[in-house]
């Protein structure tokens, strides 16, 4: 997939160590935040103000952690304030490319591949070419490529909208984010890129036993964090919505479906017919990226012509 070096692209996967068949997923490192005077945030530079039209978000669709930074656009109502490129489905040697022109190019610059992005970073950037990014215009620079960072930061904008991290359920949300994130974001690719049996059987064991308390716990919750919508629900939210159509086969997790539970299901539903957030999902793409042709998971690269799930069904809540 590609990885750069001092700000120079490389074909291919970098060095690692073996990790005894347990997939580790790479950090990010372009970590500045936009904050409300300008001010450093908890890392990198400061000089980042909330400015109209000042800044671009590079993703893909079919990518769970930009989708984080799609929801919380739409959140904050900055769906005319910060514009977006959407990558192709499916990455190449390049890694995530755009076309010429059409939903999949980049209105913006019109970089060809996103390696271009990082390299007009001045800060010669090394590791991984990871969506999303986010681009400051203005400064010509990257701001971020941690979704965890930009989901908070666009809060910074004035917006009559909720804060998705109040102060007095701080600790809640961080405790279900944590295990959210290690258990079921991250879990299904622990279980996906497994390269052995024992790896596969943790990591597919741990995420059902999550998403099993999470339903539990919807029994009586409206929400991860009472009834109140927070940050936890943002980021549980991508990895529910591409769990029937891609996880459940494509990546052997399928001892159940969401679908298949009494209370995550409808609050799945709910939270997908929120204002704006259909429009940041596309199952069809989904498919074409996690059933893409793969040496180890899919060599024939057949896309499934199913399942077909009615996400625009009004949620009923059982018991509450």
């Amino acid at each position: 997939m590609g990885y750069m070096t001092g700000g120079i692209y490389h074909l291919g996967d970098p060095p690692s160590s073996d990790q005894g068949g347990t997939f580790e997923r790479a950090k990010s490192t372009m970590r500045h935040w936009i904050t409300p005077d300008g001010a450093a945030g908890p890392t990198g530079d400061a000089g980042f103000t909330p400015d109209h039209d000042r800044y671009h978000l590079y993703v893909a669709w079919n990518c769970p952690w930009a989708h984080r930074a799609l929801l919380g656009r739409v959140h904050y109502g900055l769906t005319d304030t910060i514009g977006v490129s959407y990558a192709r489905p499916n990455r190449t040697d390049q890694g995530w490319v755009y076309d010429a022109d059409g939903p999949f190019s980049d209105p913006l610059r019109g970089v060809r591949a996103v390696h271009e992005v990082y390299s007009a970073d001045p800060s010669k950037y090394t590791g991984r070419l990871t969506v999303p990014v986010l681009w400051d215009k203005q400064k010509g620079r990257i701001v971020s490529n941690e979704s965890a960072d930009i989901l908070p930061m666009l809060g910074a904008f004035d917006s009559d909208a909720d804060d998705l991290y109040p102060a007095h359920l701080a600790d809640d949300i961080k405790t279900w984010n944590d295990l959210i994130y290690r258990t079921v974001n991250n879990g299904v690719y622990r279980a996906g890129f497994a390269s052995t049996q024992e790896a596969y059987a943790d990591a597919a064991t741990t995420l059902f036993e999550t998403l099993d308390k999470i339903d539990a716990h919807l029994a009586t919750h409206r929400y991860l964090c009472g009834d109140t919508m927070t940050e936890a629900d943002v980021r549980l939210f991508p990895t529910l919505a591409r769990f029937d159509v891609a996880y459940h086969y494509a990546f052997k997790c399928n001892l159940r479906k969401i679908s298949d539970y009494a209370n995550l299901w409808p609050y799945a539903r709910a939270l997908y017919q929120r204002d704006g957030w259909a429009e940041t999902v596309n199952f069809d793409i989904y498919k074409r990226g996690y059933f893409s042709p793969s040496e180890k998971r899919n060599p024939l690269g057949i896309i499934p012509i199913g399942p077909t799930v009615d996400w625009s069904e009004v949620p009923v809540f059982v018991g509450r």
